[in-house]
C-alpha cells in the first residue's frame, strides 16, 4: 500500500518571461492548457498567478476568474490556489482576487528579504488577510520563508483567525531566506508536528534545489511542489520544456519512496477540502 503525495504545479510565477524562457505560460489560455497537461501528468493542485497584458504581475479578478473557470472545466476536481504574493502588487491588489473564493490561497505570515526586493507583510495586514480568507472559507497555504513565519501561523490559529487543520509549505533555497538544507527541513517539520500535529505540509525547492527537495518531501512524508515558477525563478538555464515535464518527474519519483501521486479526491481529503467544488 502506497501513500498519496499531493503534487502542486506552480506554472507561472511573477518573473518576466524572456526570449530564452518561452515555456512559461502567461496568458489565461496558455495557463489553462499548461495546467491541463500538468493535471494529466499527476498534479492535483494548481498555484495560480496572472499577468497583465505587458506580462507584469497582475491582480485583475477577471483574469483570475478566466483561469479558474478554465481549470475547473478541463481539470475536474483539481484544487485551485490563488497566489497572494507581493511582487509588483499592493496589499489591496493581493486581496482583490479572493472575491472569487478559490478553495485555497497562499498566505505569507511575515516579512522576508528576497535577493532584489522586500516582501513586506505587516502584522495588521497579516491579520486582515487571515480574516478575509476565513470569511470566504478559503483555506490558507502558509508559505514559510523563515522559521518565524511558522510560529506566526500557529499564533493565528491560537487566536482563532485561522481554522485547523492548517497546511504549510516550506520554501527552501532563496537567498536571504531558508537555505535548502535537509537538516533545516527536518527541524521545521518537527516543530510543525509538535505545535500542530494535525497539519499537512509540503516544501518547494527553488532553482537547482527543486529536485532534491522533491526527494526529501517524498521520503519524509510530505507533499511536493514543482513547476516553472520555481524552476525559472533564479536559474533560467535550468528551465524545463514544460510544467508537465516537471510534474511527471515527481510522479515518477513517488514509487522510490512508497508513494503515489494523489488524485484530486485524495488531495481534497488530505487537505480537509470538500469533494465537490463549491
Amino acid at each position: 500500500m502506497t501513500l498519496p503525495a499531493i503534487i502542486t504545479v506552480a506554472m507561472t510565477g511573477s518573473v518576466p518571461r524572456k526570449a530564452d524562457t518561452p515555456a512559461i505560460p502567461v496568458t489565461p489560455s496558455e495557463q489553462i492548457e499548461s495546467t491541463h497537461e500538468a493535471y494529466e501528468a499527476g498534479a492535483a493542485l494548481a498555484h495560480i498567478h496572472v499577468r497583465n497584458p505587458d506580462e507584469s504581475p497582475g491582480s485583475d479578478p477577471a483574469a483570475f476568474a478566466e483561469v479558474q473557470e478554465g481549470i475547473r472545466r478541463h481539470c475536474p476536481g483539481m484544487i485551485i490556489q490563488f497566489s497572494t504574493g507581493g511582487r509588483g502588487r499592493t496589499f489591496q491588489d493581493r486581496l482583490a482576487p479572493l472575491e472569487l473564493c478559490p478553495e485555497m490561497a497562499s498566505f505569507t505570515s511575515g516579512s522576508v528579504n528576497f535577493p532584489d526586493w522586500a516582501f513586506v507583510n505587516e502584522p495588521a495586514a497579516v491579520d486582515q488577510m487571515a480574516l478575509e480568507m476565513k470569511s470566504r472559507r478559503i483555506k490558507p497555504e502558509f508559505e514559510i520563508f523563515d522559521a518565524a513565519m511558522l510560529y506566526s501561523a500557529i499564533g493565528l490559529v491560537k487566536r482563532e483567525l485561522v481554522e485547523r487543520p492548517i497546511h504549510v509549505q516550506f520554501v527552501l533555497g532563496i537567498r536571504n531566506a531558508l537555505p535548502a538544507r535537509r537538516e533545516v527541513l527536518e527541524f521545521l517539520v518537527s516543530e510543525l508536528q509538535a505545535l500542530a500535529p494535525d497539519a499537512t505540509w509540503g516544501a518547494a525547492g527553488i532553482g537547482r534545489h527543486q529536485l532534491e527537495v522533491n526527494h526529501w518531501c517524498l521520503e519524509l512524508g510530505g507533499h511536493c511542489r514543482t513547476g516553472l515558477e520555481d524552476n525559472i525563478y533564479f536559474e533560467a538555464k535550468r528551465l524545463a520544456a514544460s510544467n508537465a515535464e516537471l510534474v511527471k518527474r515527481v510522479a515518477d519519483l513517488c514509487g522510490q519512496w512508497n508513494r503515489h501521486p494523489a488524485t484530486p479526491a485524495e488531495a481534497r481529503q488530505l487537505l480537509s477540502l470538500p469533494q465537490q467544488v463549491q
